[in-house]
């Protein structure tokens, strides 16, 4: 063993929050070191060659919209340090059943348009949307990347809304995205697309909140696209590690942590895989879901009892199974609107979204799954030979149940077979493909546990502050000087930073407190929230 290190903080995991998080306290002169359990960095935000050589292939996450909007981004100015965004000459396409599609395009009267097809109205409406999304976007999108509550930036919303559309503004952030397109529009486009959208979460049309997050994330679509970093997801990565290791942060790979090392009530440092000791002097932060690190690494005879059973009814996000294909041509869509789009959702009506929704939560496999694709090459030219196309497909299935390899390619089968009946001639395409199921995912990143995509459910009883358990929508933790910066922490999953940003500002601010005076806000907090 060699001799034990020591730097003034040990970030867990280098998924983009532990990059970010790392990045803040290094701006801050503290010195660094992050801990990898994967051969690589980048948590979900990776590229390799997994289906024929010359198509890179985005292992996990692709297309980032809140990370091309978060404030927190825009903060470490990444494309400094070489991060390229690149955007396909449209953004989205929902495909219909009967090969009718909706077009989100960052041309508002494209947009509109395509909606005006289903109804001649709902242009308007959208158009009316998106300038409301222009007067809030600024501040709404400060509230959701500081943790809760946001104080000022909500000001800053209820100043620039008014009392009385704010009370408006707050019922549609409660409301189902089905109740939410039927108030607003007229015509089936523009509700399946926002419908479409809230089911990049694990939320389905008639669930609580899911409203919100179809609106946020078409409005976001509108206004800057679904941009992907030149070169592969990968290359986001690549720019957060160049921009540490300038500032004198390292990151190392091959180390799994094992354990937080705790004096007291205060956590000190970790231990790895190899049995190697970092000491923290100033502070743990860890990118990884919050059962793993409260379970595992710190041990549930270190934590408050109420905290140990709340933990027992955290709720997982719905499993994954994802299929990359190198194709030897662009994809024949019968649909037109989805030949340049780079996002395709393809699966249903807005009742055959709820369907798939209420298979997945009685357990059931869905018939007809919900297919969100990217067309990567069509984004990015520089992600496959001229002339061919990189694709993928995800699709989510029930959790806890056993996926072996015959299955596996069944369901990537089924898959095809959706695909091919909206565009004639696609398997004739395929060169190559990869299939990753629920287990690959969490081999390949231990925090995609059965392949939850966003650590944890965004249903409304586990968001805000009850995220990851009923507390303070804070990544401060029990264990004073231990922070949670990973997506099971408010306010969630998506490529933002903000859930790292949030805990490196908290460590930071901890170390401007003298000794007794946090330590005795920490034990009156733990009294309220777990006693």
């Amino acid at each position: 063993m060699r001799d034990i290190e020591a730097v003034d903080a040990v970030v867990i995991g280098s998924g983009p929050n532990g990059l970010v998080a790392a990045n803040i306290l290094a701006d801050s002169g503290w010195s660094v070191l992050v801990l990898e359990a994967a051969d690589e960095p980048g948590g979900a935000v990776r590229t390799g060659e997994i289906t024929a050589p010359g198509f890179r292939n985005d292992l996990f996450s692709a297309f980032y919209p809140l990370g091309a909007a978060s404030p927190v981004m825009a903060g470490l100015e990444l494309e400094r340090y070489g991060l390229r965004w690149r955007h396909a000459p449209e953004v989205l396409a929902h495909v219909l059943p009967d090969d009718r599609a909706v077009l989100l395009s960052r041309d508002l009267n494209t947009t509109a348009k395509s909606l005006e097809t289903f109804a001649p109205r709902d242009g308007d409406v959208w158009r009316a949307e998106f300038a409301k999304w222009q007067r809030v976007r600024d501040h709404l999108l400060n509230a959701i990347t500081r943790p809760f509550p946001p104080v000022r930036a909500a000001g800053g919303l209820a100043r620039t809304l008014g009392p009385a559309d704010m009370l408006r503004f707050v019922r549609m952030a409660t409301l189902p995205v089905r109740r939410l397109g039927q108030e607003w529009f007229e015509g089936e486009g523009a509700k399946v697309l926002l419908a479409g959208n809230a089911m990049h979460t694990d939320l389905g049309p008639d669930q609580a909140a899911s409203g919100m997050f179809g609106w946020l994330l078409s409005m976001l679509g509108q206004e800057i696209g679904f941009p992907v970093p030149e070169g592969g997801a990968g290359c986001l990565t690549d720019a957060l590690v160049t921009r540490l290791t300038e500032r004198g942060g390292r990151v190392e790979c091959g180390r799994r942590v094992t354990k937080v090392l705790l004096a007291g009530n205060t956590a000190v440092g970790v231990q790895d895989v190899h049995g190697e000791l970092v000491r923290a002097a100033r502070a743990v932060l860890a990118d990884v879901p919050a059962p793993l690190l409260y379970l595992d690494l710190v041990g549930e005879e270190h934590l408050p009892d109420r905290l140990v059973s709340d933990l027992e009814h955290f709720e997982w996000d719905d499993a994954t199974v994802k299929v990359d294909w190198a194709l030897t041509g662009p994809v024949p869509w019968i649909a037109q609107e989805a030949v340049l789009a780079g996002t395709i959702h393809l699966g249903g009506d807005v009742d055959g979204l709820a369907g798939i929704s209420n298979d997945l939560a009685c357990g059931r496999v869905p018939r007809n799954p919900f297919l969100l694709i990217g067309q990567m090459t069509t984004t990015d030219p520089t992600r496959s030979p001229a002339g061919t196309e990189s694709m993928w497909a995800y699709t989510h299935v029930p959790r806890g149940q056993q996926w072996t390899a015959d299955r596996l390619k069944r369901r990537a089968d089924r898959i095809e077979q959706v695909i091919e009946k909206h565009a004639p001639g696609f398997r004739d395409l395929i060169k190559a493909r990869a299939i990753t199921g629920p287990a690959e995912l969490q081999e390949r990143n231990p925090s995609l546990v059965d392949g939850a995509i966003n650590q944890g459910t965004s249903a409304i009883h586990q968001e805000l502050v009850f995220r990851p358990v009923p507390g303070t929508g804070r990544a401060d933790t029990p264990i004073d000087r231990l922070f949670l910066a990973g997506a099971s922490a408010h306010p969630g999953g998506a490529v933002h930073g903000a859930a790292g940003a949030n805990a490196a500002r908290a460590a930071l601010a901890r170390g401007k407190w003298t000794g007794g005076a946090y330590l005795a806000m920490n034990r009156a907090l733990n009294r309220i929230l777990y006693q």
